[in-house]
């Protein structure tokens, strides 16, 4: 009896409560398959759970990926969750559908199964198949039916992974938006997803952004202290006061402020003009995740996916402020007037800041200069000095400007009247008249090319003669085709660059009474200064180009103008 007593007593102290956690998991792939939701798990295992552990148990939790691919384990938020709860003893019992709802990636299944669960002494148990209990039946994990049923799984995500990404660089190639937010500044077209519309009020901000930077000479961290000081949301915080599920991956490390990598990213993005930029980043393999930046030429890059928020012109010009050296005092929000845009004439460097301050009888004095940052700050044996006053640059650059304004102001009433002339021979006739012939001479080579078939087949020509002359001949229409291009685009830059609507004139003569220079006259009219040792200045207009086409315009139509008048007499 006293035997019989004791074995009972055993069977009470070995009956266990287990501390179940519940693991679902819904992926993308999944779709709208009712069998597979959140939902239909949930009412599975719960049933499971009630027929099988009857009161033996304590529900921890529920732990739900929702739309999450479970191709490696570490890229879901809550199974991480999960083994953590397993780790701190919190959970000994997992329970889920399927093995492929926990695992889809074989190496990370063994892992699991053989290592972590074993070592915090948790069962698993899927209820599907393979069913599984490590409780109950431990020796299954080291049979066949569970390492094949990982196989097929990761088998399966392999093909799906290379399917996916099959799709996505179309969608990609084609210029289709494919990522789960819309850049700061648009939002996805209701009608198309992969398509982007814009959303006025961060697009505002956006717009603002670039002004700050090219028009009003604010710096990058002076930005970033405006935005904040005006308490504007961030874009993940806008995102989700929208009602978007948005999470970054440093989301608790952020404080809702504006950053300088924010600011950079929103300078540097060509979505805002309209072009589409994917595929910068990529990962490994569907097994390791770990992203990747391949190289600009594997980027899927396509123009005019969009309405762009911003004119490429002022995109260009933030990019060139952007590799200038323009930075500030803490204190100061602007960059100096002329930070980024002086130069040492003899090394090429930029030229520093300098501030003094003498006593004077009506009190202290500032005194500000310039000198070679290579003879300041480097070595003094390897430049001079090319010291010069911020007044003197100051009004030497203005007269040079009201100068080039000037004339700028006489080839426009120049342009006016050679356009009131009768029709003569001007650059863009002669350009014309070129590509007329090169078109017919393509046309023409085409044509010989047909026939040179329909000769090797009539025998008049072997077939190594066939071949020789059609390579030849498609070797001239190549070259043809390249040359008609090139002749397209210039004579598209002669009819913009020499009409009295070119963006030359037009953006000189915007300034056309200026009393005093600002940072976005500055940006837009002058791409850089070089300062002499002898205090004389160099400056290196904008649009170089365009105003020599110009005075090219002027000198042929002068030319031919006096050969004319010269016939007539």
């Amino acid at each position: 009896m006293a035997r019989v007593r004791k074995n009972t007593k055993v069977e009470k102290s070995r009956r266990q409560i287990w501390k179940v956690a519940v693991y679902i998991r819904l992926s993308k792939d999944d779709g709208n398959d009712e069998s597979l939701s959140v939902t239909n798990q949930r009412k599975i295992i719960q049933e499971y759970l009630e027929h099988t552990f009857g009161d033996e148990y304590v529900l921890v939790d529920y732990y739900v990926d929702d739309g999450q691919s479970g191709t490696t384990d570490y890229e879901r938020i809550d199974f991480q969750r999960m083994i953590h709860d397993v780790e701190t003893g919190k959970v000994n019992c997992i329970i889920c559908k399927t093995l492929s709802r926990a695992f889809r990636n074989y190496s990370d299944q063994g892992y699991f199964l053989e290592r972590v669960f074993p070592l915090h002494g948790t069962r698993f148990i899927s209820i599907g198949d393979p069913v599984i209990d490590t409780y109950l039946n431990p020796e299954v994990i080291q049979g066949l039916e569970v390492p094949m049923a990982g196989l097929l799984n990761d088998r399966y995500a392999a093909r799906t992974s290379n399917d996916i990404r099959r799709t996505f660089d179309t969608k990609r190639r084609n210029g289709e938006f494919i990522g789960a937010f819309a850049p700061y500044g648009y939002k996805k077209n209701p009608e198309n997803k992969n398509h982007l519309v814009i959303d006025e009020e961060a697009a505002q901000i956006v717009q603002n952004i670039y002004h700050w930077f090219v028009h009003d000479g604010m710096s990058k961290a002076g930005i970033v202290k405006h935005l904040n000081e005006l308490g504007v949301p961030t874009p993940s915080v806008y995102k989700q006061q929208k009602g978007l599920k948005h999470v970054t991956p440093n989301a608790s490390k952020k404080d809702g402020m504006w950053s300088l990598g924010t600011v950079f990213r929103i300078l540097t993005n060509r979505v805002y003009i309209g072009t589409m930029v994917q595929g910068q980043q990529r990962v490994v393999s569907y097994k390791i995740r770990e992203k990747i930046t391949p190289p600009e030429e594997e980027w899927f890059v396509v123009e005019n996916t969009h309405e762009p928020i911003i004119e490429p012109s002022l995109f260009e010009k933030a990019q060139s402020l952007g590799q200038r050296d323009t930075r500030t005092a803490p204190s100061k929000k602007k960059v100096y007037l002329f930070s980024g845009f002086l130069r040492c004439r003899d090394c090429g460097m930029y030229m520093t800041k300098k501030t003094n301050r003498k006593k004077t009888k009506s009190g202290l004095k500032e005194y500000t200069y310039y000198v070679c940052s290579t003879y300041s700050v480097k070595n003094k044996n390897k430049c001079t000095r090319h010291s010069m006053k911020l007044e003197d640059i100051t009004e030497a650059v203005l007269r040079a400007i009201q100068a080039q304004i000037a004339l700028v102001d006489d080839m426009t009433t120049i342009i006016k009247e050679i356009n009131k002339r009768p029709i003569i021979k001007t650059k863009s006739k002669e350009l014309e008249r070129l590509y007329k012939a090169k078109q017919q001479q393509l046309e023409r080579i085409t044509v010989v090319t047909d026939n040179l078939y329909i000769d090797w087949k009539c025998g008049d020509i072997t077939r190594a003669e066939y071949l020789r002359m059609k390579a030849k001949f498609e070797q001239q229409a190549e070259e043809l085709k390249q040359f008609i291009e090139n002749l397209k685009l210039e004579m598209m830059n002669v009819q913009k660059d020499t009409g009295v609507n070119s963006p030359y004139l037009q953006t000189f003569l915007k300034y056309k009474n200026i009393k005093a220079l600002d940072r976005g006259l500055l940006v837009a009219l002058i791409n850089h200064i070089d300062i002499h040792e002898n205090n004389e200045i160099t400056i290196q207009f904008n649009f170089e180009d365009q105003h020599k086409r110009m005075l090219e315009f002027i000198q042929e139509n002068k030319k031919s103008h006096m050969v004319k008048e010269s016939q007539v007499m």
